[in-house]
């Protein structure tokens, strides 16, 4: 039974670790990089969507050098995709 207990409690102990270092992440892995001085968000973001001599479809951040592909602007796709909770109010409305 002694095994058992010390086993439960080496779990224990790995959990509250894990739970206590989740968050503990350095701050340069979670901002975006910058480059050259100016904000990473003021760049523009594409990719390129292309397909493989297999016919799969590719996506990524650098183009094809022997295919044809396509540019995706991602941030046109996030302003497409943004709902605004507080719409302008209407002039025909009442």
């Amino acid at each position: 039974m002694k095994p058992a207990w010390m086993a439960a409690g080496l779990l224990a102990v790995l959990a509250a670790a894990w739970w206590l270092a989740r968050d503990a992440a350095p701050r340069s892995t979670r901002e975006q990089p910058e480059s050259r001085g100016t904000p990473a968000a003021a760049a523009p973001r594409v990719l390129y969507r292309w397909r493989d001599a297999d016919g799969v479809l590719q996506i990524t951040d650098t183009p094809p050098r022997d295919r044809p592909y396509e540019a995706v602007d991602v941030d046109a796709l996030d302003r497409r995709n943004r709902f605004d909770p507080h719409p302008p109010a209407r002039a025909d409305a009442r």
